[in-house]
């Protein structure tokens, strides 16, 4: 008898995982391509490399002596999309090491490893390779390991060429030496300069930019750079800077401005009772945002709650040690500005004209 279930089966073609969409040689192939680029990010304490099913990492050879874990995860937003629509993606990943890394030394902890999550539709092994390549040197300009993570082929949840990037930072302190500690009234804010827009705000960068009908690859009205390159510019990474005044006399806090601008995060690092003043004319208000803030119309306190403002991070130092410090960082290579103090009573209060 024709049609049974069984001759039916014998006739449908047989179909297999790459079929489905999911290409385990091109995963195989990507691992084998990044494995040098892991490699030379290791540092003192790493265990074991890629290829396992994990990773470990001795913090005491890393030259700690009671360590206290700290971790911290994040992602780079709807920068995401700009790279993907330019097709640029080497830099990328520097911003998604710089927005865990940055939060950590905010704890006071040094980063010591890296793992990165990485989720696309169809594996493209240039378009991986190249954010992968990014991560590898965020890692190396902070200072961690890049020890593994995980890399998500999944037809039907991403549409082509669309990928999704995160991130998780594990870094270390000894104990008892984490911040914030002492911030007290009178304190003075000390300004480090971004790079750029560095990874927040870029639904409204987008916005505007489609507003005006610009593309991406047309010149950018505040800089020599096309749109395209001036806005994927990769968050700063303040780690380096950061370590080098981590013990010094009269540090006290690390703020690191990201979504929220400096009225959101600064207010995190000082104790109940205190507020700040900062002088808006203590710093120049790099192009890039007086554009984005006249094509917005947005108000000082929307824009200084929307972009960093050319503020990526602030220390909160003793007023004896201040100038100290100031020198210390921009030994280490930052461009540092003196931008008000920590006064009574709770709340930001600016003085001078943004820009």
């Amino acid at each position: 008898m024709s049609g049974t279930d069984g001759d039916r089966g014998r006739n449908v073609r047989p179909l297999s995982y790459r079929d489905a969409g999911v290409d385990i040689d091109a995963g195989n192939a990507l691992v084998r391509r990044i494995a040098p680029l892991a490699a030379a990010t290791a540092r003192p304490g790493l265990m074991e490399g890629l290829g396992g099913f994990g990773a470990g990492f001795d913090p005491r050879a890393a030259g700690f002596d009671d360590p206290i874990l700290v971790a911290a995860t994040d992602g780079v937003g709807t920068k995401l999309r700009l790279a993907i629509e330019t097709g640029r993606f080497d830099t990328i990943g520097i911003d998604l090491i710089a927005m865990c890394v940055n939060d950590l030394i905010c704890q006071g902890a040094e980063p010591l490893f890296f793992l990165d999550y990485f989720a696309t539709g169809r594996l493209e092994l240039d378009q991986a390779e190249a954010v992968i390549a990014g991560i590898a040197e965020g890692c190396r300009q902070a200072g961690a390991s890049l020890i593994g993570g995980e890399t998500a082929e999944m037809p039907g949840l991403y549409a082509e060429g669309d990928f999704d990037l995160a991130g998780f930072a594990v870094g270390a302190m000894e104990r008892g030496t984490g911040l914030p500690r002492a911030v007290a009234a009178g304190d003075v804010l000390l300004g480090l300069a971004s790079s750029g827009v560095h990874s927040n705000g870029y639904s409204l960068v987008r916005k505007l930019v489609e507003r005006a009908g610009l593309a991406w690859s047309d010149p950018a009205p505040f800089t020599g750079d096309d749109l395209g390159t001036a806005f994927l510019a990769p968050t700063r990474i303040y780690v380096r800077a950061a370590r080098s005044v981590m013990a010094a006399p009269g540090l006290h806090a690390f703020a690191h401005i990201t979504g929220g601008g400096i009225t959101e995060n600064l207010p995190r690092v000082l104790p109940e009772g205190l507020g700040a003043e900062v002088d808006l004319d203590a710093w120049p208000l790099p192009p890039v945002f007086g554009w984005l803030i006249a094509g917005a119309g947005l108000g000082r306190d929307e824009a200084l709650r929307t972009f960093n403002c050319g503020i990526g991070m602030i220390a909160v130092v003793a007023k004896a040690e201040a100038e100290a410090v100031a020198e210390s960082l921009r030994a280490a290579g930052e461009t540092v500005f003196r931008l008000g103090e920590v006064t009574d009573g709770p709340g930001i209060r600016y003085r001078g004209a943004l820009g």
